[in-house]
């Protein structure tokens, strides 16, 4: 669960639906039954993780906006005039704000997302309070390999990726990533990443286990949806928000619990939940600054400078792609 984190895949409604059956099906078809947490995404779960932003146990996103705000200078420094940048699962834009009113000397601003509603509505408000930047959005899955408009072949590329989305894929899955970002962006870019910090437990598992309960609703949503979409008859009062921290691997888990023994229908298929019963829907790793280090110099990155704050909760780094 990270600021960033987006839906990929194809913007196609109906493709998406399709994605969500077969993943509920695979998935509760498993042994250890898990939902891919880009599903959590639909509107109303946007809408919900808008709110554990501002909540006070949810510390990731105030504090990348934070450093992001008091680093906007020195960033834009390392940026050279005539560069475009490169946001990947841009969503909203609103942290790349901090950076645009900086890089004045920027040439375009190409936001890549899944969503051509989230696309127009960005686009429209950078250009009106950047009126002299060239946006150019492109509709696609960041999560792969993405043409750049051959128009910026020659201009220095420096890639955007806030919010520890990054977190949210296992090691080997995030080099992958990393990798496919440095092929889109081409030799000598830089990628702007945010990741979060290993810290206090009890502090970790607060933020992801809200007093209010937001949270709660946030993972329980994803059972709302397969009733919703898919004919589904989970019975929310019967599953329960969880949030572990696995010290072994780093990373907070999160789980929906069968508080009892029961069957649930599923389009057309029938699955059996034991009592206790676990279905996972969400990683989320955090790392020491050494450890991100050695995990993006895996997918061909070479770390250039990192940030963070005061109290170590969040880290911003600029990498190199090492050719």
């Amino acid at each position: 669960m990270e600021q960033s984190a987006r839906p990929h895949g194809r913007a196609d409604p109906a493709a998406i639906g399709s994605d969500f059956s077969e993943a509920l099906i695979a998935g509760l078809s498993a042994p250890q039954k898990s939902i891919p947490s880009r599903f959590l995404y639909d509107a109303a779960g946007s809408a919900l993780f808008e709110k554990i932003t501002t909540l006070p146990e949810y510390y990731p996103t105030r504090t990348e906006t934070d450093i992001l705000r008091h680093q906007a200078e020195e960033i834009a420094a390392i940026v050279p005039a005539g560069a475009v940048l490169v946001e990947f699962g841009s969503g909203s834009s609103t942290k790349t704000e901090l950076l645009l009113e900086r890089m004045d000397k920027l040439h375009a601003y190409v936001p890549i997302d899944i969503s051509s509603a989230a696309l127009r509505d960005a686009k429209a408000r950078i250009a009106e309070r950047f009126p002299e930047l060239l946006v150019m959005p492109i509709e696609a899955d960041f999560a792969q390999p993405i043409v750049m408009p051959p128009e910026f072949s020659a201009r220095p590329l420096f890639g955007f990726f806030p919010g520890s989305t990054i977190g949210n894929l296992r090691p080997v899955d995030a080099v992958a990533l990393l990798a496919s970002m440095r092929r889109t962006l081409g030799p000598d870019a830089h990628l702007i990443i945010g990741a979060d910090l290993k810290k206090n437990v009890r502090r970790l598992l607060a933020a992801y286990d809200d007093a209010d309960g937001v949270t709660a609703a946030f993972n329980l949503n994803l059972l709302v949806r397969a009733n919703r979409e898919r004919g589904a008859n989970f019975k929310l009062d019967q599953f329960k928000h969880s949030a572990t921290y696995d010290m072994r691997n780093g990373r907070i888990d999160m789980h929906l619990v069968s508080l009892r023994e029961q069957w649930v229908d599923v389009g057309g298929h029938r699955f059996h939940f034991d009592a206790g019963e676990q279905i996972h829907t969400e990683h989320s790793h955090k790392y020491e600054i050494e450890g991100f280090h050695t995990l993006v110099s895996e997918a061909g990155w070479r770390p250039q400078v990192v940030w963070t704050d005061a109290e170590r909760l969040f880290s911003v780094h600029v990498l190199i792609a090492d050719v």
